[in-house]
């Protein structure tokens, strides 16, 4: 598919940076600018010759993600982060350089939104569900990275349409699915909805444009309505002492939108489109201005919600009220102090604003400090990254529904959750004796969908204790993990015992003496198990196999060795005879190692030798497509490993496909040398459709180069796709 051509207008940088400074230094006069314009310089360097898809200077980009958090009034170390977010994932620029010149918590950010470049998996699922586990667990960390992923995102989607149809879509649905709700998380109302909006406009461009007319078309008659709201109210506030500015609140389109899908209605039959807000001085002033409100005009009665005395888990505070005008139509009011207005808007990021007085009695950030916290301790619990992502959508991604105790306290939890999941929020040891659950004086299932202003009573019993089958009832990340915990903990003996078992059968299979001698022993503390019964509870519960202990206590390579040699003393010679730098043979010296051409293998990808005849063993990737075939024998695959001097380097083909222009090859070649690569050859095939396509035989020096080189090809104008060979 193609891509929109790009503006190649310069931008001045330095006068971005000098706007930034100059906002900095008013919202806070004591920030290190020096330090600041160090980054600006060091940033610029590192990126200096590479391009965005839209044909501006790539650190454009670092830029404007510096500027949006500089509008929050971040302090330096964050501004520091941004300039710099990209240098490690797309320069030669190391971690610890950053670390050296700007300290430890710059060094944590920019490493928490770099991507992982050594993750082997070529399912393309797991590997983004590893780069956002790498990504949570950074914000635990330091929630400031959440800021600058988030403005970065928002500035990729600002200029999403310079990219090719597809990957806009793919940009849209992860932004949708992932990043909006992540803002909403964190209480960044305003980058939120400016995201939404923006996949909305990519996913169902009709639909948008659709809603954009007619929101326009009515602008006029909204606006004399709020008046006649707006009016009586600001004068029954002034008579009764209430200080309060009252303004219009936009609706976002992707809401209108959702309403109508939700409700099958055309935009015509959605009558609260109209939306005030009032600001007032105090908590005391939010509840006398409701009141001043309903006396007014009337109120829904369900449409009423107070979230001053219980805010949500993102800090957001505000009266919601919505009213019946004399017009017929419903208006939504929110009503809220200055501060908490200020919080709605960029949640988190008010917990780094340079404000005058205590901070830390303006803003409660305990809760989401503690939440933070537990998603470290629960990620422990989950092995596969997949399993990891889909219970982070549970509790990060989906929305809240808000129940009650029977004394009325209020818990906030996700969507879909169940009264198990209530019972461990008030207390792990309730959870923990739940035998049975009431919700509004009904006894119900533990399944059940809890929803808002439900009021859930629990029952429990000293003797009660968790079932296996909870796992399939909980939706919590807090419940899952108490439940696993627990689950481990009980059903020890019972894994110990079946792992002893499947291990003893194994070695009987193998003719490998059994017993629990020191030599099983080592083994389990090789592969990480305080003791044996660690490991055989591992084995037991599945997570680690017998055939890979036996491996570990009788390496195959002593069988493959034997087997080498009985091919004959003539040809033991010829494949002992040299030794190639690169690959260490485990178990061997001196072998004559060959790198395959079908999947060509650099230092970085992890790596497999097959024993051939005559000409030693031949090192494939591991998952290369000629090794699944009926003529490798297992008994042929051997151990190998990566042994590069620092200067060697090695030949990889990579095919790139692009939307075929005058220049084309020109800019590619520009992009490889600029990289530091060499070009040992290359080939040009221009289709009748438009499009091209280009391989080049290239130096690198191992599989983080080849990576940084390959992102440095895909941002060349025109190009869609940059491919690794693969001879299948």
């Amino acid at each position: 598919m193609s891509e929109k051509k790009g503006n190649n207008k310069p931008v001045d940088l330095r006068k971005m940076i000098d706007s930034i400074c100059k906002k900095v230094i008013e919202y806070n006069p004591k920030a290190d600018i020096d330090l600041l314009m160090q980054a600006y310089e060091f940033g610029k360097k590192a990126h200096e010759g590479q391009l965005r898809k839209s044909g501006e200077q790539y650190f454009t980009h670092a830029l404007v993600v510096a500027d949006v958090l500089s509008d929050l009034k971040l302090d330096t170390d964050t501004l520091i982060a941004a300039l710099l977010h990209d240098v490690v994932e797309d320069t030669p620029i190391e971690l610890d350089e950053i670390r050296d010149l700007y300290g430890e918590d710059v060094a944590l950010m920019v490493d928490g939104v770099t991507k992982i470049s050594d993750i082997r998996s070529h399912n393309p699922e797991t590997r983004k569900a590893e780069n956002y586990r790498k990504l949570v667990l950074s914000i635990a960390k330091d929630p400031r990275t959440v800021l600058i992923k988030l403005a970065d995102r928002l500035h990729n989607m600002r200029t999403v349409e310079y990219l090719a149809t597809e990957r806009q879509l793919s940009m849209a649905n992860e932004t949708k699915d992932v990043y909006a709700p992540l803002a909403h998380r964190f209480g960044l109302s305003k980058i939120k909805w400016e995201l939404e909006d923006m996949c909305f406009k990519v996913l169902y461009p009709d639909q948008y444009f659709e809603v954009e007319s007619n929101i326009s078309q009515t602008r006029s008659d909204r606006e004399n309505q709020i008046e006649e709201i707006s009016t009586p109210l600001m004068d029954a506030l002034e008579k009764a002492g209430v200080k309060a500015e009252i303004e219009g609140r936009p609706k976002h389109f992707w809401s209108i939108f959702n309403k109508m899908n939700n409700q099958q209605i055309g935009i015509d039959k959605i009558y609260d489109l109209l939306a005030l807000r009032i600001l007032v001085g105090s908590k005391v002033d939010c509840y006398h201005a409701l009141g001043i409100v309903h006396s007014l005009f009337t109120p829904l009665p369900d449409r009423i919600k107070d979230f001053v005395a219980s805010p949500k888990v993102n800090m957001y505070q505000s009266l919601h009220t919505t009213i019946r005008t004399p017009r017929g139509r419903n208006v939504e009011i929110q009503i809220r102090t200055h501060e908490m207005h200020e919080r709605s808007e960029i949640g988190i990021a008010s917990h780094w604003r340079y404000k005058e007085g205590d901070q830390k009695n303006a803003i409660d950030f305990g809760n989401m400090v503690n939440w933070l916290r537990q998603l470290m301790e629960w990620q422990e619990d989950i092995a596969d990254p997949r399993e990891f992502m889909e219970s982070m959508k549970i509790d990060l991604f989906q929305d809240d529904v808000f129940v009650f105790s029977p004394r009325g306290d209020i818990f906030e939890l996700p969507k879909g959750a169940t009264p198990l999941d209530f019972a461990f929020e008030v207390h792990s040891e309730v959870g923990m004796k739940c035998v049975g659950a009431k919700i509004n004086g009904r006894i119900v299932s533990l399944g059940t969908e809890l929803k808002s202003r439900d009021t859930v009573e629990i029952l429990t019993s000293r003797n009660a204790s968790p079932s296996t089958s909870w796992l399939g009832i909980v939706k919590t990340s807090r419940a899952k993990h108490h439940v696993r915990r627990w689950i481990r903990s009980t059903q020890m003996d019972q894994s110990v015992k079946l792992g002893h078992d499947i291990l003893e059968r194994a070695s009987r299979k193998a003719n490998i003496p059994f017993s629990k001698d020191t030599e099983f022993i080592d083994v389990a503390q090789e592969l990480g198990y305080t003791g044996l019964d660690m490991m055989f509870a591992a084995v037991g519960r599945g997570d680690l196999t017998a055939q890979r202990v036996l491996n570990k206590l009788h390496p195959p390579e002593k069988k493959k060795r034997e087997k080498l040699a009985d091919m004959g003393k003539d040809l033991y010679a010829k494949v002992m005879r040299r030794r190639v730098k690169g690959v260490r043979v485990q178990g061997m010296d001196s072998m004559m190692i060959r790198y395959a051409r079908c999947c060509q293998p650099v230092p970085g990808d992890q790596i497999v030798g097959v024993i051939t005849r005559g000409r030693g063993v031949s090192v494939h990737r591991t998952g290369c497509q000629n090794l699944e075939g009926p003529t490798i024998d297992d008994d042929r695959l051997i151990e190998v490993c990566w042994d590069v001097a620092e200067e060697q380097t090695f030949m990889v083909k990579i095919i790139v496909t692009a939307e075929d222009r005058k220049g084309l090859l020109a800019d590619v070649t520009n992009a490889i040398s600029q990289k530091g690569n060499n070009i040992h050859g290359g080939d040009f095939v221009s289709a009748k459709d438009g499009t091209a396509k280009v391989s080049f035989l290239v130096e690198v020096r191992n599989l983080n180069n080849l990576e940084k080189l390959i992102k440095a090809v895909e941002r060349v104008s025109s190009v869609d796709k940059v491919d690794r060979f693969q001879l299948t």
